[in-house]
């Protein structure tokens, strides 16, 4: 399978791959999917990646499937099929957790932390050693500026994760790339995108950091660079290059 627009996306995924040290000879990963614009963009990338890269790897789609309605995977279990790529869908009931029977205030923090743990055993399942999600350059900026205002801390999640109770390591191949190199790579290529059916989609605290953000970026050219450039200088939760 061919993609068009994809040589930016790849020369971020394949900068990150080689400063962070995230794949390893013989690795068997676990992609995240969860059918947007993110999550399909990483799996097209380390497709292409693995094309002449010179460490061999192999790639598993995972997709944990919470449970909101009308959310249909079929479209990306046969893109996956094209790419030759095993896919999981490991089906949940985690929409039902958070919204009817916690009946959460907050329900992204539990909804996340529930489908980690089911993309974590899943992975287990289909014997990979790492996880690959779709976290790009925005994410990171987003994330470190929310922990900064909501918490009063300096962190963030970091490029490579080992987690020891689960024995994998937690690898997010796309943190140099912005998410406008993302939005060009989708719109060049026909990806079977899947809406999310969440009602808590766009209305967050994170979307409402993002935008904020993105203004402060517009009146001030280059401010998103200059803070996740802070972050590496000042090694923030492993960000400082090796």
């Amino acid at each position: 399978m061919e993609f068009q627009r994809i040589r930016r996306l790849l020369s971020c995924t394949r900068r990150a791959v080689d400063d962070y040290n995230m794949i390893e000879e013989g690795d068997r990963i676990a992609v995240g999917v969860s059918g947007g614009k993110d999550s399909l963009a990483l799996l097209c990338a380390l497709y292409d990646l693995k094309r002449f890269y010179p460490k061999n790897f192999s790639l598993v789609a995972v997709t944990v499937n919470a449970g909101f309605p009308d959310m249909d995977f079929t479209p990306v279990k046969q893109f996956c099929n094209e790419m030759e790529i095993p896919y999981v869908i490991k089906e949940s009931g985690i929409a039902d957790v958070v919204f009817n029977i916690r009946q959460e205030s907050n329900p992204c923090s539990l909804c996340a932390k529930m489908r980690r743990g089911s993309l974590h055993d899943a992975a287990k399942e289909a014997g990979c050693n790492k996880v690959a999600l779709g976290h790009h350059f925005d994410d990171v900026v987003t994330t470190f500026m929310l922990n900064l205002f909501h918490e009063g801390r300096i962190g963030c999640f970091s490029p490579v994760t080992y987690l020891s109770r689960k024995d994998l390591t937690m690898i997010r191949p796309l943190i140099y790339a912005d998410e406008d190199d993302v939005r060009y790579f989708v719109r060049g290529n026909d990806l079977p995108l899947v809406k999310n059916t969440c009602p808590e989609d766009k209305n967050t605290e994170r979307e409402s950091m993002k935008q904020f953000i993105d203004d402060l970026d517009r009146k001030d050219k280059g401010l998103k660079h200059r803070i996740f450039k802070a972050i590496q200088k000042g090694n923030v939760d492993g960000f400082h290059l090796p």
